[in-house]
């Protein structure tokens, strides 16, 4: 999009009314410009400049323009935003977070005001959007039903480093957070077998142990305490004392969940709601740290891998999965087949209704997974048996 500025537009509107808004607005009037919009909500991860490359490449060949709003539904709402130029995506494969900024803070927090509904109508019809992809996790596309709902047609595309959502069987930026938790195990291991330490390594994925399960299977963790099990202290004490024993260099490694509960069904929460329920989890790390060494007498250290998750260049594979999103995406945007989803079913990207299973959070069954058994069968413990 070529952004111009002629006489006749500041004569007719004013110096405040020559911004980016105005100009994109003036140019819709005249000249009927097919476009999307596209936007990034909740918490970043490695992948989402990948499924916005794909997006504004993909809607090209199908002759529509792109325009990115800044730090999610806030940038509908206020009407900031951005025409996304070939240039712009060029080379933001390899690097993590998003260029269009995100926020989950704001003026979007459920239940949402009519204002806000009303107002970002108002700058979707200004700027005759076909569409609006919309980027996140299970809040933002609530989110985007509601918006569908009030007219504004939306196209989802599923974010999370938690692989919790139902609706796809995994999400891009999980892999590229089970990397990072890897490799910090690989360097966990030879300093606690220097010291011969029980270290206990917290890491995120709210009430899902999937990033749990899969680093700590990957990590040679000896101890996996998951959201989805009971466990209990009677039962994972022995097991640490025991690998204690028998390694030569007499460590272990135990990594905690942050969703994970204490024995007597207790959460740990950095912060609360009025009612006292977790709004934002942490800190079980340490105390179980702490509880391991009063119970064994062992030197132990905690480390809480937090932020660092979230953030770097994206695996090769979270490429690949959030590219194959996007495309998919910008296709049912520029299709009119409004109000899906693009989900990853097995191998190949298909599209659900918004609505399927948004608010429902896939967790582990502890019975049934394959990974919790092989790595049972492995001696790794879960607290349970």
């Amino acid at each position: 999009i070529s952004i111009f500025c002629s006489s006749g537009i500041n004569a007719e509107y004013g110096r405040q009314k020559t911004s980016l808004h105005y100009q994109i607005v003036e140019m819709t009037m005249q000249t009927r410009i097919k476009r999307i919009g596209i936007l990034t909500g909740g918490g970043d991860c490695p992948g989402l400049n990948a499924v916005i490359r794909a997006v504004a490449t993909t809607a090209t060949k199908y002759g529509y323009a792109t325009v990115g709003f800044h730090d999610g539904f806030e940038g509908l709402y206020l009407k900031q935003y951005k025409p996304i130029e070939f240039a712009d995506v060029l080379d933001i494969l390899p690097i993590g977070g998003t260029i269009l900024g995100t926020t989950n803070r704001g003026h979007f927090g459920l239940p949402l005001t009519q204002d806000v509904l009303d107002k970002s109508l108002q700058t979707y019809k200004e700027l005759d959007l076909s569409c609006v992809i919309c980027i996140g996790g299970d809040g933002t596309m609530s989110i985007a039903n509601r918006l569908s709902q009030m007219g504004i047609n939306v196209v989802g595309v599923p974010k999370t480093i938690d692989n919790d959502l139902m609706s796809t069987d995994q999400t891009f930026g999980f892999d590229s957070a089970v990397h990072v938790v890897t490799e910090a195990l690989d360097r966990l291991h030879t300093t606690a077998a220097s010291h011969h330490r029980v270290m206990v390594v917290e890491v995120m994925g709210r009430n899902a142990g999937w990033i749990a399960l899969h680093s700590g299977v990957a990590g040679g963790a000896n101890v996996i305490l998951l959201p989805e099990v009971e466990w209990t202290w009677e039962l994972i004490i022995p097991k640490i004392k025991q690998h204690i024993a028998v390694t030569k260099s007499h460590y272990c490694i135990v990594v905690v969940a942050e969703g994970a509960k204490l024995p007597g069904n207790v959460q740990v929460s950095l912060e609360t709601d009025s009612k006292g329920n977790p709004t934002r989890l942490g800190g079980i790390g340490v105390v179980v740290c702490h509880e391991i060494m009063k119970r064994t007498g062992l030197e132990s250290r905690a480390t809480v891998l937090g932020h660092t998750q979230r953030g770097g260049s994206p695996t090769c594979y979270d490429r690949l999965l959030a590219t194959k999103f996007g495309s998919v995406a910008a296709k049912l945007a520029c299709e009119g087949d409004y109000g899906k989803m693009v989900s990853l079913r097995g191998t190949e990207m298909v599209a659900v209704e918004i609505t399927s299973h948004v608010e429902t959070q896939r967790i582990i069954d502890i019975k049934t997974n394959q990974l919790v058994w092989a790595a049972k069968t492995i001696g790794i413990t879960f607290g349970d048996d």
